[in-house]
């Protein structure tokens, strides 16, 4: 049996290989997006015979998100996907353009890979899911709505506006902002009370907080309403948030798996629950498609020493989608690779702290 380390390695291997075909792909005239196309005569190197390796990727100028904001969009759409049904995800902004990306089965291969990840005792095959986060222009409510269709089950959900909740807060709104909440978890509670046999759901962890004390005031719980298995994903859970959900929300038949995703990335599942981590939640990207770094904050080529902190750098590899290092607006601590994820990972992941004071956290 391979150690760790010899895991490791080999899947470094199949990352320098995933990151010379993927550069391939975007960069040649007859496959590349014209983004990338137009871009390549900017760079003082030629991505098509230097980027021979993963660090290669360093080459290139840093992603800016402002290329996102604004079309036309199928300049990002290489040329042999031109002809498939395109989507448009918007990835987050409360003022302005949003930024977007376009996608065509991206959502569905990221969210078939997390399915291999679920253990089928806590997400039955064939039950059903709800879907308790936002709607709209989002990519998760089309993703999570794949996964439970791909895990043979139908998808309920409810309509919410994330980016009123925020306008409200950021108008010091509280009462209207929570009037907002009680509202979409009224949906909820309608769905689950309808006789659909639903089992396994997705939201974040206001809204399961607020779903589970409701209940609760109706004499009931998260396991009552037949909920299984939830996944759960967004800033607020922290370690001391997820020994609460374990211990207060949920009780121990309900299995709850924390993710860390975005639009540019796709979903980073979190170590397997080890009561001997405290209650730590360390998140490892789905290699090769995307990796996450933990680098310097003054130096975002420096990756940090294991257990330090440091800003979340992602990079994402898809025939979709080519982002060569871009400085997310998260920080945590770089952690060692795991068995079940043989590559590093990042814990207590929180928002960048540059930022955290003018950050306005909605229902995530």
């Amino acid at each position: 049996m391979a150690t760790l380390a010899e895991t490791s390695k080999a899947q470094k291997e199949l990352l320098d290989q995933h990151t010379r075909e993927m550069v391939k792909w975007h960069f040649s005239d007859d496959t590349g997006c014209q983004f990338w196309l137009e871009k390549k005569r900017e760079f003082n190197f030629d991505p098509l015979t230097e980027v021979n390796c993963f660090e290669d990727l360093r080459k290139f100028p840093l992603f800016e998100d402002e290329w996102l904001r604004g079309g036309p969009m199928r300049r990002w759409v290489p040329q042999p996907l031109q002809n498939k049904p395109i989507y448009v995800f918007e990835t987050g902004g409360t003022t302005g353009i949003p930024k977007s990306r376009v996608v065509v089965e991206d959502h569905w291969i990221d969210y078939e890979l997390f399915s291999e990840t679920l253990p089928d005792e806590s997400f039955p095959r064939g039950a059903n899911w709800l879907m308790l986060g936002p709607s709209g222009p989002r990519r998760l409510r089309l993703a999570i709505e794949h996964l439970a269709q791909f895990r043979d089950g139908i998808c309920f959900c409810v309509d919410l506006d994330p980016r009123w909740v925020v306008k409200l807060l950021k108008k010091g709104k509280v009462e209207e902002a929570k009037e907002y909440s009680a509202h979409c978890i009224d949906q909820a509670l309608t769905i689950l009370s309808a006789n659909n046999d639903i089992q396994c759901m997705f939201t974040t962890p206001k809204l399961l907080e607020a779903l589970a004390l409701r209940l609760m005031d109706q004499g009931s719980s998260i396991e009552e309403a037949g909920i299984k298995g939830i996944f759960c994903g967004g800033t607020e859970f922290t370690a001391q948030w997820y020994r609460f959900a374990r211990e207060e929300l949920l009780g121990p038949n309900v299995y709850i798996t924390p993710t860390y995703g975005n639009t540019l990335m796709g979903l980073a599942c979190g170590k397997p629950f080890d009561p001997a981590d405290n209650f730590k939640i360390t998140y490892y990207a789905p290699q090769p498609r995307a990796v996450i770094e933990v680098v310097d904050f003054e130096d975002h080529m420096k990756v940090v020493d294991y257990g330090a902190t440091g800003r979340v750098k992602l990079y994402t590899m898809t025939k979709e989608l080519f982002v060569p290092g871009f400085l997310e607006r998260d920080e945590g601590e770089r952690e060692l690779p795991h068995e079940k994820y043989p590559w590093d990972g990042v814990s207590a992941v929180r928002p960048y702290h540059v930022f955290a004071k003018t950050t306005t956290v909605g229902v995530y």
